[in-house]
């Protein structure tokens, strides 16, 4: 049996800022100056229609309509962005129903590059550019496996990093950071199957956790022994600059660290 599962779809909407994270503020939306680039993309318009363009970062991003973005990239290619350098989507499913699927573009000829951008909702299919260009192929698999993103007449659109029979794509912000039920059963059931859960346990999914007994993955700072001896409790003590070095920072002595009891 399964653990009473939990609905998780708001899980994102209830997440907030607070001052102990670092919000970033918005990068400037800019015109695009760049004759070279500015000259592409009025053709790139005169293909597929509207389209809209900015620089961020003095690389142009550009919104096409997500049904014509297959158009859009083999127009692209044909201008002299021969190179796809990365696919992958921002999931925005809820705070604005949709995800944005984003393909970065090089041009070694022009020493340009240029973004294309594409607003798909959820459930919404997209065209694969797997044919346009072979990288595509593994990028638009990874997108499905994260997001669950479907790429039309894709050859082969399977899970490429989970297994097979997953429930869910880890990427969505609605995905719990230490795996659901499902996650916390997969591998006993799977191996050992479900009448071992009382004996094994569920697996442990916190990335943050470090286990004393584990000589072989992890070193506890401080406490360190050689591969697979026993662990130890009396500290070593920790240097952190070594000497005959530039000098350019004093030796801290943990000793004299001081915790702050809040944040200024």
């Amino acid at each position: 049996m399964f653990r009473p599962y939990a609905p998780k779809g708001d899980v994102q909407k209830k997440a907030y800022h607070t001052d102990r994270f670092y919000v970033p503020k918005e990068i400037a939306k800019e015109p695009i100056t760049d004759e070279i680039v500015k000259t592409d993309i009025e053709r790139l318009s005169a293909v597929v229609g509207e389209t809209t363009s900015f620089f961020m970062r003095n690389e142009a991003i550009v919104y096409v309509d997500a049904k014509k973005s297959k158009e859009a990239l083999k127009a692209l290619k044909s201008f002299g962005y021969e190179q796809l350098m990365e696919l992958s989507a921002v999931d925005y499913l809820a705070t604005r129903g949709e995800f944005e699927v984003f393909y970065e573009l090089l041009s070694v000829e022009k020493n340009r590059r240029l973004r294309l951008k594409v607003v798909v909702k959820e459930k919404q299919t997209i065209e694969s550019v797997a044919d346009i260009w072979r990288s595509a192929n593994w990028s638009e698999r990874e997108c499905y496996d994260m997001f669950g993103i479907i790429f039309d007449n894709h050859p082969h659109l399977s899970r490429i990093l989970m297994p097979d029979d997953w429930h869910g794509h880890p990427l969505l912000r609605s995905y719990p950071l230490q795996g659901d039920e499902f996650a916390k059963w997969y591998e006993v059931d799977k191996i050992y199957g479900k009448e071992f859960r009382d004996k094994i346990g569920e697996e442990n999914r916190d990335s943050a956790r470090v286990d004393r007994d584990d000589t072989r993955n992890f070193s506890r700072l401080g406490y360190e022994v050689g591969f697979g001896e026993a662990p130890k409790d009396e500290i070593t003590p920790i240097k952190y600059v070594e000497k005959r070095t530039p000098i350019l920072y004093d030796d801290f002595d943990p000793q004299k660290q001081k915790v702050l009891d809040k944040r200024k």
